[in-house]
Protein backbone atom coordinates (compact mmCIF):
# COMPACT_ATOMS: atom_id res chain seq x y z
CA UNK A 1 0.00 0.00 0.00
CA UNK A 2 1.33 3.45 -0.90
CA UNK A 3 2.28 5.46 2.07
CA UNK A 4 1.27 9.25 1.56
CA UNK A 5 2.97 10.47 5.06
CA UNK A 6 5.07 8.86 7.66
CA UNK A 7 4.01 7.66 10.98
CA UNK A 8 2.57 10.57 13.37
CA UNK A 9 2.69 13.27 10.36
CA UNK A 10 0.53 14.81 8.51
CA UNK A 11 -0.56 13.87 5.08
CA UNK A 12 2.05 15.76 2.33
CA UNK A 13 0.43 19.05 1.37
CA UNK A 14 1.03 21.72 -1.02
CA UNK A 15 1.59 24.92 1.15
CA UNK A 16 -0.66 27.77 -0.52
CA UNK A 17 -0.79 30.53 1.83
CA UNK A 18 -3.34 29.72 4.48
CA UNK A 19 -4.47 26.71 2.72
CA UNK A 20 -3.07 23.63 2.52
CA UNK A 21 -3.74 21.36 -1.18
CA UNK A 22 -4.37 18.01 -1.34
CA UNK A 23 -5.15 15.98 -3.95
CA UNK A 24 -7.01 12.92 -4.56
CA UNK A 25 -4.10 9.58 -4.99
CA UNK A 26 -1.52 11.85 -4.30
CA UNK A 27 -1.84 13.38 -1.01
CA UNK A 28 -4.15 10.70 0.42
CA UNK A 29 -5.77 7.17 -0.49
CA UNK A 30 -8.83 7.06 -2.16
CA UNK A 31 -12.05 5.47 -0.24
CA UNK A 32 -14.44 3.66 -2.63
CA UNK A 33 -16.95 3.01 0.27
CA UNK A 34 -16.98 6.52 1.43
CA UNK A 35 -17.46 7.70 -2.44
CA UNK A 36 -20.47 4.95 -2.81
CA UNK A 37 -22.02 6.12 0.37
CA UNK A 38 -21.75 9.64 -1.58
CA UNK A 39 -23.56 8.66 -4.77
CA UNK A 40 -26.69 7.68 -2.66
CA UNK A 41 -26.57 10.41 -0.17
CA UNK A 42 -27.04 12.71 -2.46
CA UNK A 43 -30.57 12.97 -2.37
CA UNK A 44 -30.29 14.29 1.12
CA UNK A 45 -28.61 17.52 -1.08
CA UNK A 46 -31.22 17.20 -3.73
CA UNK A 47 -33.50 18.21 -0.80
CA UNK A 48 -32.68 21.86 -1.51
CA UNK A 49 -34.43 21.79 -4.83
CA UNK A 50 -38.05 21.90 -3.46
CA UNK A 51 -36.74 24.66 -1.06
CA UNK A 52 -35.61 26.97 -3.94
CA UNK A 53 -38.71 26.18 -5.61
CA UNK A 54 -41.14 26.71 -2.94
CA UNK A 55 -38.79 30.05 -1.34
CA UNK A 56 -38.23 31.40 -4.73
CA UNK A 57 -40.27 30.44 -7.66
CA UNK A 58 -37.13 28.87 -9.28
CA UNK A 59 -37.23 25.95 -12.11
CA UNK A 60 -36.34 22.36 -11.27
CA UNK A 61 -33.53 22.82 -14.00
CA UNK A 62 -32.08 25.82 -12.61
CA UNK A 63 -32.24 24.78 -9.01
CA UNK A 64 -30.64 21.74 -9.40
CA UNK A 65 -27.76 23.81 -11.47
CA UNK A 66 -27.37 25.26 -7.64
CA UNK A 67 -26.97 22.04 -6.58
CA UNK A 68 -24.53 20.98 -8.62
CA UNK A 69 -22.60 24.10 -8.52
CA UNK A 70 -22.50 23.94 -4.86
CA UNK A 71 -21.76 20.42 -4.67
CA UNK A 72 -18.55 21.32 -6.55
CA UNK A 73 -17.45 23.88 -3.69
CA UNK A 74 -18.33 21.20 -1.12
CA UNK A 75 -15.17 19.18 -2.42
CA UNK A 76 -12.65 22.46 -1.79
CA UNK A 77 -12.75 22.06 1.96
CA UNK A 78 -10.83 18.96 2.24
CA UNK A 79 -8.91 20.71 -1.23
CA UNK A 80 -7.65 23.30 0.84
CA UNK A 81 -6.65 21.95 4.08
CA UNK A 82 -10.16 21.50 5.85
CA UNK A 83 -10.50 17.48 7.28
CA UNK A 84 -14.69 17.73 7.34
CA UNK A 85 -17.86 15.94 5.42
CA UNK A 86 -19.20 20.03 4.74
CA UNK A 87 -22.75 21.03 4.21
CA UNK A 88 -25.40 23.61 4.26
CA UNK A 89 -25.87 25.69 7.35
CA UNK A 90 -28.92 23.59 8.14
CA UNK A 91 -30.67 25.29 11.48
CA UNK A 92 -30.64 28.50 10.07
CA UNK A 93 -32.34 27.36 6.63
CA UNK A 94 -35.76 28.70 8.92
CA UNK A 95 -34.34 31.84 9.60
CA UNK A 96 -33.34 33.02 5.79
CA UNK A 97 -36.65 31.59 4.26
CA UNK A 98 -38.26 33.68 6.84
CA UNK A 99 -36.35 36.52 5.88
CA UNK A 100 -36.29 36.17 1.99
CA UNK A 101 -40.39 35.93 2.55
CA UNK A 102 -40.59 39.43 4.01
CA UNK A 103 -39.73 40.57 0.25
CA UNK A 104 -42.15 40.16 -2.66
CA UNK A 105 -41.34 37.52 -4.65
CA UNK A 106 -39.29 37.96 -7.65
CA UNK A 107 -36.34 40.17 -8.24
CA UNK A 108 -36.70 41.89 -4.42
CA UNK A 109 -36.60 38.43 -3.09
CA UNK A 110 -33.74 36.89 -4.63
CA UNK A 111 -31.82 40.49 -4.26
CA UNK A 112 -32.19 39.89 -0.74
CA UNK A 113 -30.83 36.83 -0.79
CA UNK A 114 -27.94 37.52 -2.63
CA UNK A 115 -26.95 40.90 -0.23
CA UNK A 116 -27.74 37.99 3.32
CA UNK A 117 -25.39 35.43 1.49
CA UNK A 118 -22.54 38.16 -0.26
CA UNK A 119 -22.88 39.76 3.37
CA UNK A 120 -22.15 36.10 5.16
CA UNK A 121 -19.67 35.44 3.11
CA UNK A 122 -17.72 38.57 3.50
CA UNK A 123 -17.94 38.53 7.39
CA UNK A 124 -16.82 34.94 7.46
CA UNK A 125 -13.10 36.29 5.38
CA UNK A 126 -13.01 38.95 7.15
CA UNK A 127 -12.90 36.74 10.70
CA UNK A 128 -11.14 34.06 9.31
CA UNK A 129 -8.49 36.11 8.16
CA UNK A 130 -8.61 38.45 11.15
CA UNK A 131 -8.54 35.17 13.73
CA UNK A 132 -11.49 37.19 15.32
CA UNK A 133 -14.28 34.45 15.22
CA UNK A 134 -13.91 33.01 18.28
CA UNK A 135 -13.44 36.46 20.52
CA UNK A 136 -16.62 37.72 18.48
CA UNK A 137 -18.48 34.85 19.55
CA UNK A 138 -17.53 34.36 23.15
CA UNK A 139 -19.11 38.24 23.83
CA UNK A 140 -22.66 37.05 23.40
CA UNK A 141 -24.10 36.33 26.24
CA UNK A 142 -24.80 32.55 26.78
CA UNK A 143 -28.77 33.25 26.81
CA UNK A 144 -28.94 35.25 23.39
CA UNK A 145 -27.08 32.30 22.15
CA UNK A 146 -29.12 29.45 23.80
CA UNK A 147 -32.15 31.54 22.43
CA UNK A 148 -30.88 31.99 19.05
CA UNK A 149 -30.19 28.05 18.29
CA UNK A 150 -33.28 27.21 20.18
CA UNK A 151 -35.02 29.06 17.94
CA UNK A 152 -33.61 27.89 15.00
CA UNK A 153 -34.40 24.46 16.06
CA UNK A 154 -38.07 25.74 16.87
CA UNK A 155 -38.02 27.10 13.54
CA UNK A 156 -36.74 23.83 11.47
CA UNK A 157 -39.58 22.03 13.23
CA UNK A 158 -42.23 24.26 12.66
CA UNK A 159 -41.61 24.43 8.82
CA UNK A 160 -42.44 21.22 8.63
CA UNK A 161 -45.44 20.55 10.58
CA UNK A 162 -47.33 23.79 10.28
CA UNK A 163 -50.47 23.58 8.42
CA UNK A 164 -49.47 23.16 4.37
CA UNK A 165 -45.76 22.43 5.08
CA UNK A 166 -44.58 18.80 4.48
CA UNK A 167 -45.77 16.32 6.66
CA UNK A 168 -49.38 17.09 5.87
CA UNK A 169 -48.48 16.23 2.11
CA UNK A 170 -46.52 12.77 3.27
CA UNK A 171 -47.97 12.13 7.02
CA UNK A 172 -47.10 8.42 6.60
CA UNK A 173 -44.00 8.62 5.04
CA UNK A 174 -42.68 11.20 7.56
CA UNK A 175 -43.64 9.30 10.46
CA UNK A 176 -42.42 6.35 9.45
CA UNK A 177 -38.68 7.84 8.44
CA UNK A 178 -38.95 10.02 11.61
CA UNK A 179 -39.32 6.69 13.47
CA UNK A 180 -36.67 5.13 11.80
CA UNK A 181 -34.40 7.80 12.34
CA UNK A 182 -35.21 8.58 15.83
CA UNK A 183 -34.61 4.84 16.32
CA UNK A 184 -31.18 4.93 14.89
CA UNK A 185 -29.43 7.81 15.88
CA UNK A 186 -30.92 8.64 19.17
CA UNK A 187 -32.12 4.84 20.52
CA UNK A 188 -29.97 3.34 23.36
CA UNK A 189 -31.15 -0.17 22.92
CA UNK A 190 -29.87 0.52 18.63
CA UNK A 191 -26.60 1.82 20.27
CA UNK A 192 -26.72 -1.70 22.48
CA UNK A 193 -27.27 -3.87 19.02
CA UNK A 194 -24.49 -1.68 17.47
CA UNK A 195 -22.10 -2.54 20.24
CA UNK A 196 -22.44 -6.10 19.38
CA UNK A 197 -21.26 -5.66 15.72
CA UNK A 198 -21.93 -7.23 12.41
CA UNK A 199 -25.06 -5.58 10.38
CA UNK A 200 -25.86 -3.30 13.36
CA UNK A 201 -22.49 -1.37 12.70
CA UNK A 202 -22.95 -1.07 9.44
CA UNK A 203 -26.13 0.38 9.39
CA UNK A 204 -25.93 2.44 11.81
CA UNK A 205 -22.88 4.13 9.78
CA UNK A 206 -25.05 4.76 7.22
CA UNK A 207 -26.24 7.66 8.88
CA UNK A 208 -29.99 8.79 7.34
CA UNK A 209 -29.58 6.63 4.43
CA UNK A 210 -31.84 3.97 5.65
CA UNK A 211 -34.41 6.23 6.51
CA UNK A 212 -34.40 7.58 2.40
CA UNK A 213 -34.64 3.73 1.01
CA UNK A 214 -37.83 4.09 3.75
CA UNK A 215 -39.28 7.18 1.65
CA UNK A 216 -38.84 5.51 -1.62
CA UNK A 217 -40.32 2.50 -1.14
CA UNK A 218 -43.53 4.02 1.60
CA UNK A 219 -44.41 7.07 -0.44
CA UNK A 220 -45.56 5.43 -3.28
CA UNK A 221 -46.71 2.55 -1.47
CA UNK A 222 -49.05 4.64 0.71
CA UNK A 223 -49.81 7.02 -2.20
CA UNK A 224 -48.50 9.68 -1.41
CA UNK A 225 -46.01 10.06 -4.78
CA UNK A 226 -45.94 8.64 -7.77
CA UNK A 227 -43.61 5.72 -8.42
CA UNK A 228 -40.44 7.05 -9.55
CA UNK A 229 -39.54 6.92 -13.17
CA UNK A 230 -36.20 6.35 -13.69
CA UNK A 231 -34.09 8.05 -16.81
CA UNK A 232 -31.27 6.57 -17.84
CA UNK A 233 -29.57 9.92 -19.17
CA UNK A 234 -27.37 12.28 -17.38
CA UNK A 235 -28.88 15.34 -15.66
CA UNK A 236 -28.70 18.62 -17.64
CA UNK A 237 -28.28 21.59 -15.34
CA UNK A 238 -29.33 24.84 -16.53
CA UNK A 239 -26.84 26.91 -16.09
CA UNK A 240 -27.54 29.84 -18.95
CA UNK A 241 -30.93 30.85 -17.19
CA UNK A 242 -29.23 30.71 -13.91
CA UNK A 243 -26.41 33.08 -15.00
CA UNK A 244 -28.76 35.38 -17.29
CA UNK A 245 -31.82 35.70 -15.05
CA UNK A 246 -30.95 34.96 -11.38
CA UNK A 247 -27.26 36.70 -11.03
CA UNK A 248 -26.92 39.75 -9.96
CA UNK A 249 -24.50 40.36 -13.06
CA UNK A 250 -27.51 38.90 -15.32
CA UNK A 251 -30.90 40.77 -15.80
CA UNK A 252 -31.97 40.73 -11.98
CA UNK A 253 -29.53 42.99 -11.09
CA UNK A 254 -27.75 43.70 -8.03
CA UNK A 255 -29.36 44.47 -4.24
CA UNK A 256 -29.67 47.90 -2.80
CA UNK A 257 -27.90 49.35 0.10
CA UNK A 258 -30.82 49.06 1.78
CA UNK A 259 -30.95 45.57 1.16
CA UNK A 260 -27.49 44.68 2.63
CA UNK A 261 -28.15 46.88 5.71
CA UNK A 262 -31.72 45.12 6.38
CA UNK A 263 -29.91 41.37 5.81
CA UNK A 264 -27.36 42.33 9.02
CA UNK A 265 -29.54 40.96 11.59
CA UNK A 266 -30.19 38.28 10.52
CA UNK A 267 -26.37 37.60 9.20
CA UNK A 268 -25.73 37.54 12.78
CA UNK A 269 -28.24 34.95 14.01
CA UNK A 270 -27.29 32.95 11.18
CA UNK A 271 -23.51 33.22 12.62
CA UNK A 272 -23.98 32.04 15.81
CA UNK A 273 -26.02 28.80 14.35
CA UNK A 274 -22.87 28.37 11.91
CA UNK A 275 -20.50 28.85 14.87
CA UNK A 276 -22.00 26.63 16.59
CA UNK A 277 -20.90 23.87 13.57
CA UNK A 278 -17.42 24.79 13.82
CA UNK A 279 -17.30 24.24 17.56
CA UNK A 280 -18.93 21.02 16.44
CA UNK A 281 -16.19 19.86 13.48
CA UNK A 282 -13.59 20.44 16.00
CA UNK A 283 -14.83 18.47 18.33
CA UNK A 284 -15.53 15.48 16.06
CA UNK A 285 -11.87 15.99 14.26
CA UNK A 286 -9.92 16.14 17.98
CA UNK A 287 -12.21 12.91 18.93
CA UNK A 288 -11.03 11.18 15.96
CA UNK A 289 -7.54 12.48 15.93
CA UNK A 290 -6.91 11.23 19.58
CA UNK A 291 -8.02 7.46 18.52
CA UNK A 292 -5.71 7.29 15.20
CA UNK A 293 -1.93 8.45 16.62
CA UNK A 294 -0.40 7.30 12.67
CA UNK A 295 -1.64 10.25 11.44
CA UNK A 296 -1.98 14.02 12.88
CA UNK A 297 -4.70 16.17 11.87
CA UNK A 298 -4.70 19.59 11.99
CA UNK A 299 -8.26 21.57 12.19
CA UNK A 300 -8.03 25.49 12.08
CA UNK A 301 -11.32 27.30 12.65
CA UNK A 302 -9.62 30.26 11.06
CA UNK A 303 -9.01 28.46 7.41
CA UNK A 304 -12.45 26.71 8.21
CA UNK A 305 -14.25 30.35 8.15
CA UNK A 306 -11.72 31.41 4.91
CA UNK A 307 -13.17 28.53 2.84
CA UNK A 308 -16.84 28.50 3.67
CA UNK A 309 -16.72 32.17 3.65
CA UNK A 310 -15.76 31.93 -0.05
CA UNK A 311 -17.73 29.33 -0.92
CA UNK A 312 -20.77 31.54 0.27
CA UNK A 313 -19.12 34.85 -1.71
CA UNK A 314 -18.90 32.61 -4.84
CA UNK A 315 -22.84 31.41 -4.42
CA UNK A 316 -24.07 35.05 -3.93
CA UNK A 317 -23.15 36.10 -7.80
CA UNK A 318 -23.01 32.74 -8.92
CA UNK A 319 -25.98 30.91 -7.81
CA UNK A 320 -27.73 32.04 -4.63
CA UNK A 321 -28.94 29.22 -2.45
CA UNK A 322 -31.25 29.53 0.79
CA UNK A 323 -29.19 26.49 2.19
CA UNK A 324 -26.15 28.54 2.22
CA UNK A 325 -22.33 27.24 2.74
CA UNK A 326 -21.69 25.53 5.93
CA UNK A 327 -18.99 24.39 7.76
CA UNK A 328 -20.41 21.00 8.70
CA UNK A 329 -22.89 17.92 7.70
CA UNK A 330 -23.01 16.84 11.05
CA UNK A 331 -24.38 13.30 10.67
CA UNK A 332 -22.14 12.78 8.01
CA UNK A 333 -19.27 13.79 9.45
CA UNK A 334 -19.52 11.32 12.52
CA UNK A 335 -20.63 8.21 10.31
CA UNK A 336 -16.92 8.87 8.29
CA UNK A 337 -15.46 9.82 11.75
CA UNK A 338 -16.64 6.44 13.62
CA UNK A 339 -15.25 4.67 10.38
CA UNK A 340 -11.90 6.21 10.68
CA UNK A 341 -11.41 5.20 14.04
CA UNK A 342 -11.56 1.70 12.97
CA UNK A 343 -7.69 1.85 11.84
CA UNK A 344 -5.51 2.47 8.74
CA UNK A 345 -7.16 -0.56 6.81
CA UNK A 346 -10.26 0.82 7.00
CA UNK A 347 -9.60 4.24 6.17
CA UNK A 348 -5.97 5.83 5.21
CA UNK A 349 -6.81 9.36 6.12
CA UNK A 350 -9.88 11.54 7.25
CA UNK A 351 -9.25 13.81 4.58
CA UNK A 352 -9.68 10.97 1.64
CA UNK A 353 -13.31 9.33 4.02
CA UNK A 354 -14.18 12.97 3.36
CA UNK A 355 -12.89 13.82 0.02
CA UNK A 356 -14.27 10.53 -1.25
CA UNK A 357 -17.77 11.08 0.34
CA UNK A 358 -18.11 14.89 -1.23
CA UNK A 359 -17.05 13.10 -4.57
CA UNK A 360 -19.50 10.62 -4.52
CA UNK A 361 -22.37 13.40 -3.86
CA UNK A 362 -21.14 15.22 -7.00
CA UNK A 363 -20.97 12.40 -9.51
CA UNK A 364 -24.62 11.40 -7.91
CA UNK A 365 -26.10 14.93 -8.99
CA UNK A 366 -25.19 13.99 -12.59
CA UNK A 367 -26.42 10.61 -12.46
CA UNK A 368 -30.41 10.79 -14.02
CA UNK A 369 -31.31 7.41 -12.20
CA UNK A 370 -30.16 8.77 -8.60
CA UNK A 371 -31.86 11.79 -9.25
CA UNK A 372 -34.94 10.90 -10.92
CA UNK A 373 -35.25 7.65 -7.87
CA UNK A 374 -35.56 10.02 -5.53
CA UNK A 375 -36.99 13.16 -6.86
CA UNK A 376 -40.60 12.17 -5.66
CA UNK A 377 -39.59 11.94 -2.24
CA UNK A 378 -37.51 14.95 -2.30
CA UNK A 379 -39.42 16.70 -0.02
CA UNK A 380 -39.72 14.06 2.51
CA UNK A 381 -35.67 13.84 2.32
CA UNK A 382 -35.70 17.52 3.20
CA UNK A 383 -38.44 17.08 6.44
CA UNK A 384 -36.55 14.32 7.95
CA UNK A 385 -33.08 16.25 7.74
CA UNK A 386 -34.99 19.74 9.26
CA UNK A 387 -36.49 17.80 12.30
CA UNK A 388 -33.45 15.50 12.96
CA UNK A 389 -31.50 18.80 12.65
CA UNK A 390 -34.04 20.63 15.22
CA UNK A 391 -34.07 18.45 17.43
CA UNK A 392 -30.39 18.52 17.93
CA UNK A 393 -30.65 22.65 17.99
CA UNK A 394 -32.98 22.58 20.77
CA UNK A 395 -30.67 20.11 22.47
CA UNK A 396 -27.45 22.07 21.36
CA UNK A 397 -29.51 25.51 22.60
CA UNK A 398 -30.33 24.32 25.90
CA UNK A 399 -26.85 23.25 27.14
CA UNK A 400 -25.83 26.66 25.74
CA UNK A 401 -27.69 28.24 28.63
CA UNK A 402 -25.89 28.21 32.08
CA UNK A 403 -28.64 28.64 34.84
CA UNK A 404 -32.27 28.44 34.76
CA UNK A 405 -32.93 32.29 34.26
CA UNK A 406 -30.66 31.90 31.02
CA UNK A 407 -33.30 29.16 29.93
CA UNK A 408 -35.87 31.58 30.32
CA UNK A 409 -34.52 33.96 28.66
CA UNK A 410 -33.52 31.94 25.62
CA UNK A 411 -37.18 30.72 25.61
CA UNK A 412 -38.53 34.07 25.23
CA UNK A 413 -36.08 34.90 22.12
CA UNK A 414 -36.57 31.54 20.58
CA UNK A 415 -40.43 31.92 20.61
CA UNK A 416 -39.92 35.58 19.48
CA UNK A 417 -37.42 34.26 16.71
CA UNK A 418 -40.31 31.83 15.22
CA UNK A 419 -42.81 34.87 15.40
CA UNK A 420 -41.20 37.79 14.15
CA UNK A 421 -37.82 36.89 12.91
CA UNK A 422 -34.07 37.58 13.99
CA UNK A 423 -34.17 41.08 14.31
CA UNK A 424 -36.69 41.46 17.07
CA UNK A 425 -34.87 38.40 18.82
CA UNK A 426 -32.25 40.33 19.10
CA UNK A 427 -33.51 43.23 20.00
CA UNK A 428 -35.93 41.69 22.61
CA UNK A 429 -32.96 39.21 23.58
CA UNK A 430 -30.48 42.44 24.45
CA UNK A 431 -33.01 44.16 26.59
CA UNK A 432 -34.25 41.11 28.51
CA UNK A 433 -30.60 40.34 29.33
CA UNK A 434 -29.54 43.60 29.91
CA UNK A 435 -32.78 44.23 32.74
CA UNK A 436 -31.56 40.73 34.10
CA UNK A 437 -27.86 40.86 34.49
CA UNK A 438 -27.45 44.84 34.24
CA UNK A 439 -24.09 45.30 34.90
CA UNK A 440 -23.27 41.44 33.96
CA UNK A 441 -25.04 41.50 31.19
CA UNK A 442 -21.53 40.02 29.35
CA UNK A 443 -20.97 37.84 32.36
CA UNK A 444 -24.38 36.29 32.59
CA UNK A 445 -25.96 34.63 35.81
CA UNK A 446 -23.35 35.17 38.31
CA UNK A 447 -25.57 34.32 41.09
CA UNK A 448 -26.02 30.88 39.86
CA UNK A 449 -24.28 28.02 39.65
CA UNK A 450 -23.72 26.02 35.59
CA UNK A 451 -27.23 24.69 35.03
CA UNK A 452 -25.85 21.12 34.51
CA UNK A 453 -23.30 21.53 37.50
CA UNK A 454 -23.09 19.22 40.28
CA UNK A 455 -24.21 21.63 42.34
CA UNK A 456 -27.56 21.82 40.21
CA UNK A 457 -27.86 18.11 40.46
CA UNK A 458 -28.14 18.03 44.08
CA UNK A 459 -30.14 21.19 44.01
CA UNK A 460 -32.61 19.10 42.04
CA UNK A 461 -32.20 15.77 43.94
CA UNK A 462 -33.24 17.80 47.38
CA UNK A 463 -35.82 19.63 45.78
CA UNK A 464 -37.07 16.08 44.98
CA UNK A 465 -36.66 14.68 48.49
CA UNK A 466 -39.05 18.10 49.62
CA UNK A 467 -41.80 17.49 46.98
CA UNK A 468 -41.78 13.52 48.34
CA UNK A 469 -41.90 14.45 51.67
CA UNK A 470 -44.86 17.05 51.24
CA UNK A 471 -46.69 14.90 49.59
CA UNK A 472 -46.14 12.26 52.21
CA UNK A 473 -47.28 14.70 54.73
CA UNK A 474 -50.54 15.55 52.83
CA UNK A 475 -51.20 11.94 52.64
CA UNK A 476 -51.02 11.43 56.40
Amino acid sequence: MREFREYGQENRFIPAGPFKVRLPGVHYRWEWADYIQGLIMCAVCLGAIPILQETLGMPFEVAIAIVVLNGFLYTWHTLLGDPVVPGWITPAIPLLIAYCLLFPEGAPRMQALIAFEMGLGIFAIFLGTTGLAGKLISLIPHCIKSGVIMGAGFSAIYMIFTTGGKFDSFPITCSLCLIVAFYLLFSNHFKSLMAKGGIWTTIGNLGILPCIIVAIVAAPLFGETPWPVIEWSITKPAFGVLWTEWVPWGALGWPTLSMYAASIPTILAVYIVLFGDVVQSQALVKDADVTRPDELIEYSPDRAHLIFGIRNLIMSVMGPDVTMCGPLWAAMQVVTCERYKKGRESMDSLFGGAASFRWGTFTGYWLMPIVTLTKPILPVALALTMIVQGFVSVRIGVMESKSFRDLGIAGVIGGVLLAKGAAYAFAVGILATFLAYGNDFFKGDVEFGHLWSEQIEKWLEKEEELIKKADTASIA
